[in-house]
C-alpha cells in the first residue's frame, strides 16, 4: 500500500487547521509530508509522517502526525479521521490519527518495551517501571487524552502514559531532560521517567515521545481550583479557611511543592545569576513580546503603556537576579494533586518559544507569576461565559487574591524566601505572561480574551 507525500500532505493541509495543538491557525502557509518511519505493517500500516509547514515570511516548523494506513473506513475512528488519499494502485487508503486508534497506540508501548529501533526511531527505556507486555499484536492498546493540550498523551492501562510531541524541533525536548535529571535524583514531586522516542533527522537527533510512569486516581489542579471558584459562587459568600471547598490549603501546599521542585532543579543543573545587564536585555526582549503582541491584538493599546513603564522600572535595577532551570510553563493544569501530594509535569516550557530559550536558566520567578496568572484565570473562567454581576465579579477577585496569597506563603515555607518581596520582578513576570496569554486567548479562545486583559489593568494600576 504506497502513498505519495503530496497526497499525504494535501491530506494534511486539511486537518492540521483543526487541530488543538496546531500552532498556525492564523497565518498562512504550505504543507509538505515526509514519511519518517514504519512502526508495524500489520494488522495496518502504522507510520510516523512529519509535516513541515513554511509560512509566507519563510519560517518552518515541523509537526509529528502518527497515522494509521487502512484500506476500508473505520467507523469507530471517525474523530481521529485525518483524510483519504489515492495510493499508487489507484485504491483509496484511508488516513486515521494513529494516536487516536487503541489498537495502533499500542505499537509504542510494545516498541518501548522491546527497546526497538526502527527505521531511525529509537525507543530508549529508562526505568524499570513496569510496561504492559503484550503476547501477540494489539494485545496491549492505547487510551488518547482528550483534554486540551498542546501535545497528544496515550494511557496504557494503569501504568505508563505517554507523551506524543507534536510540533518538533533538533535537539532533546526539555521535557525528558528535565524529568531523566529529576528521576534520577529520585524527586518525589514529578512522575518517573520511562523512557523516551527520538530519531535521526537530517544529521540531527530529534525528540518525538516520553513515556512516564501513570499516576492513579490523581485530579488536576484546574479541576479542583474551578470547583473551588464554582462553589464560592454559588454560595455567594468567601469560602472560609478549611471549609469544605476551600482551596487555600491546597494552594499553600503547591507553593511548598513548586519550592521543593525549584530545590531538586538548582541540585541537577546549577544556579547562575543575571546581571542588570542581563536583566536588560530579558526586559528588551519582553518588550519586542509586547510590541508584537500589540500589532496581533489591538486590545492591548489601552494598556501597553503602562506595561512598558513596569518593564522599564525593572530595567533600571542594579541587583542581581537569581536564575536557574525552570519550568517555563507553569499553571495549574500542569499539576495534579494525588496521594503523595502535589506532582509537577510538563516541563517542555512554552510552546512557543524556542528550544534553546526553553533550556535557559530564569529566574524561579517566572514559574511563580505563571501559578499566579493560572489562580486568576480559575477565578474569572466563568465569568467570561456567562452574564456576571458586580457581585460575582468581587467574589471571583476574593478567590483569587486569597489563594494567590496563600501559593505565595507556601512558597515562602519552602525556600525561606518570599516571592511578595520582590514585587516588581514578580509583576513584570506576570505581565509578560498575561501578553503572551492574550495572543494565545485571540487565536485560540477569544471569549477568553478579557481574561488577561482585565489582570493586565489590575497590574499597571
Amino acid at each position: 500500500m504506497g502513498i505519495s507525500a503530496e497526497e499525504v500532505g494535501r491530506a494534511l493541509d486539511g486537518w492540521l487547521g483543526r487541530q488543538r495543538w496546531y500552532a498556525g491557525k492564523s497565518r498562512a502557509g504550505t504543507v509538505r509530508a515526509r514519511r519518517l518511519a514504519t512502526l508495524a505493517d500489520r494488522p495496518h500500516l502504522v507510520q510516523i509522517w512529519i509535516a513541515e509547514i513554511t509560512y509566507e515570511h519563510g519560517d518552518v516548523e515541523h509537526y509529528q502526525v502518527p497515522l494509521v494506513l487502512r484500506p476500508e473506513p473505520a467507523r469507530h475512528l471517525d474523530h481521529a479521521h485525518v483524510g483519504t488519499v489515492v495510493a499508487d494502485d489507484a485504491s483509496a487508503v484511508h488516513l486515521y490519527d494513529a494516536l487516536g486508534d487503541p489498537e495502533a497506540a499500542g505499537v509504542w508501548i510494545d516498541a518501548l518495551a522491546r527497546r526497538a529501533v526502527t527505521d531511525g526511531v529509537r525507543f530508549d527505556r529508562r526505568t524499570t517501571v513496569p510496561l504492559p507486555t503484550p503476547t501477540r499484536p494489539g494485545d496491549v492498546q492505547g487510551r488518547m487524552l482528550t483534554a486540551e493540550q498542546s501535545n497528544t498523551s496515550v494511557v496504557y492501562g494503569e501504568a505508563v502514559i505517554l507523551k506524543v510531541f507534536r510540533r518538533i524541533e533538533p535537539g532533546t525536548n526539555p521535557d525528558i531532560e528535565v524529568h531523566a535529571a529529576l528521576t534520577d535524583l529520585g524527586c518525589d514531586r514529578v512522575a518517573a521517567l520511562v523512557g523516551d522516542v527520538s530519531a535521526m533527522i537530517d544529521g540531527e537527533p530529534w525528540s518525538l515521545a516520553m513515556a512516564q510512569e501513570f499516576i492513579a486516581g490523581a485530579t488536576d489542579g484546574w479541576r479542583l481550583a474551578t470547583a473551588s471558584v464554582c462553589g464560592q459562587l454559588v454560595d455567594g459568600v468567601p469560602a472560609a479557611d478549611g471549609r469544605r471547598g476551600d482551596f487555600v490549603a491546597e494552594a499553600r501546599r503547591l507553593g511548598r511543592s513548586t519550592a521543593l521542585v525549584h530545590a531538586d532543579l538548582a541540585r541537577a543543573f546549577g544556579t547562575t545569576t543575571l546581571s542588570p545587564r542581563d536583566v536588560r536585555e530579558r526586559v528588551r526582549r519582553m518588550q519586542a513580546r509586547l510590541d508584537a503582541a500589540v500589532r496581533e491584538v489591538p486590545e492591548l493599546r489601552p494598556v501597553a503603556a503602562g506595561i512598558d513603564r513596569t518593564y522599564r522600572r525593572l530595567a533600571t535595577g542594579r541587583d542581581d537576579v537569581p536564575a536557574q532551570r525552570v519550568h517555563g510553563d507553569l499553571h495549574l493544569g500542569q499539576v495534579l494533586r494525588t496521594s503523595r501530594g502535589w506532582i509537577l509535569l510538563d516541563f517542555e516550557g512554552e510552546p512557543a518559544k524556542t528550544v534553546g530559550d526553553r533550556r535557559a536558566m530564569d529566574s524561579p520567578l517566572r514559574d511563580v507569576a505563571g501559578m499566579l496568572r493560572s489562580f486568576d484565570y480559575a477565578a474569572h473562567h466563568r465569568l467570561s461565559e456567562a452574564q456576571a454581576t458586580p457581585d460575582d465579579e468581587a467574589r471571583a477577585q476574593e478567590w483569587s487574591r486569597r489563594n494567590r496569597e496563600a501559593y505565595c506563603a507556601g512558597y515562602a515555607e519552602g525556600t525561606g524566601a518570599d516571592p511578595r518581596e520582590l514585587g516588581l520582578v514578580l509583576d513584570a513576570l506576570e505581565a509578560d505572561k498575561a501578553v503572551y496569554e492574550t495572543v494565545y486567548e485571540a487565536r485560540n479562545r477569544p471569549g477568553w480574551l478579557p481574561i488577561p486583559l482585565a489582570s493586565l489593568r489590575r497590574l499597571i494600576t
